[in-house]
């Protein structure tokens, strides 16, 4: 078993790390662990049937915004359409969406029979050789459905090879942004969506509230780390990321390099994730470890705060950037900032989620999307004070037709942040 803890891929937590230095710890844990049960048995992954309306629709707004076809390479946006499940190289595998009909796949010759693995819609697959251009085999096929004049719509993560390969291929076409059919589309989440959303979300949950009575002064945050990981598997979720910051590298949002260990007082800052069925949580607390410093305690119930002025004002048709001004005025209104400035709140405060722990749009300042039905976001107004500590408390939300949900109850006091 691979037991390299899950890490985001920011300064001081890109290096992955290995099993020898907390195994100790998870042999101490396995009695309790192996108490937890699977809780995602009534998640329903997401439908053949529901992957083909998503074409449907991502036609309808081609067609809309006179786009005649849209490239996709692999990755969510692959999974969200067709199902692949694929990683992307120097080989390339993906998708074209036509405007009618149905999507081309390409992909290696010899990696055929493991994309048909997963793909689960309709489609036209074509193979190419190691010999062959997958981009030329594609632009022959664009011509074939005449659909090699217009607009070839990319989408927003593709690599520049691709885009550009394609457009010395297709001259009399013009490259543009997929954006207005990819984006809008993941954008607005369906309510199956959202059910696997709030089911991973109450897996860290349940692993949150697992973890915290088995942190003991001495501790790391990486052994802290690899217990959430643990935990989130048995419950049977897939860990996307566990973050655990200790003491003053709490004061930077994703970590330092330097290791710290939990003491009396220690501020202990926790950011984890899991995806069930392809679809993620994302959910951080901030606990005091034994005595609570009034300076924490402090900071805490204003980040608290911070937290329901997003909930109050995610409201349908608010610009999402008026989210962000909001907590900052309040911030600013308790000596923080100004701005992104620190001591404050120097990153944005949500960000969207979905089948990526990160996904437009953001509640972040200038941003003008109009919150509506179906955007989900993370509702995280952290306050960090470098050199110190910080405190973060992150709880997800999805917008309804009467206003914001929860998908995880914020956490009621620093004595009870669970």
């Amino acid at each position: 078993m691979n037991l390299t803890v899950s890490r985001r891929t920011f300064l001081g937590t890109s290096l992955a790390i290995p099993a020898f230095a907390y195994a100790p710890i998870l042999r101490a844990a396995q009695s309790d662990l192996s108490q937890l049960s699977d809780m995602t048995g009534s998640a329903k992954p997401i439908t053949s049937a529901e992957r083909i309306e998503r074409i449907v629709r991502a036609q309808a707004l081609m067609e809309a915004n006179d786009i005649s076809a849209v490239v996709i390479e692999p990755g969510a946006s692959l999974t969200y359409f067709t199902g692949i499940e694929w990683g992307r190289s120097e080989r390339v595998t993906g998708a074209v969406l036509p405007r009618e009909g149905e999507p081309l796949i390409v992909t290696p010759f010899f990696e055929e029979p493991s994309v048909r693995e997963t793909l689960d819609v309709p489609a036209e697959l074509r193979v190419w050789q190691e010999d062959e251009s997958p981009l030329t085999l594609i632009a022959d096929w664009l011509r074939e459905r005449q659909l090699a004049s217009g607009q070839l719509g990319i989408e927003e993560t593709a690599r520049y090879f691709v885009a550009d390969g394609l457009a010395a291929r297709l001259p009399q076409m013009r490259t543009v942004s997929a954006d207005p059919v990819v984006r809008t589309l993941r954008m607005h989440k369906s309510t199956s969506e959202i059910a696997l959303m709030q089911i991973a979300t109450d897996v860290t949950m349940a692993a949150y509230r697992w973890i915290w009575p088995r942190v003991e002064a001495g501790m790391t945050g990486p052994q802290v780390s690899a217990l959430m990981n643990a935990a989130t598997r048995a419950l049977g979720g897939t860990p996307q990321f566990s973050l655990a910051l200790v003491g003053e590298a709490s004061a930077y949002p994703h970590g330092s390099r330097k290791v710290h260990t939990i003491a009396d007082g220690e501020v202990l800052l926790m950011d984890c994730g899991c995806a069930v069925h392809g679809y993620e949580s994302d959910v951080s607390r901030t606990f005091s470890y034994g005595s609570i410093r009034s300076e924490v305690a402090r900071v805490w119930e204003t980040v608290a705060r911070g937290q329901r002025i997003v909930f109050e004002e995610a409201q349908i048709g608010t610009p999402a950037g008026r989210v962000d001004d909001a907590v900052r005025a309040f911030y600013e209104s308790k000596g923080y900032g100004p701005g992104y400035a620190l001591p404050g709140l120097p990153h944005r405060t949500g960000h969207g989620i979905g089948m990526d722990g990160h996904e437009p749009i953001n509640f972040v300042r200038g941003e003008e999307t109009p919150l509506a039905p179906g955007m989900c976001f993370s509702d995280e107004p952290g306050i960090y004070l470098p050199g110190q500590f910080g405190v973060r408390l992150e709880d997800c939300i999805y917008i309804t037709e009467s206003g914001p949900n929860w998908f995880s109850e914020p956490a009621a006091s620093i004595e009870n942040p669970i």
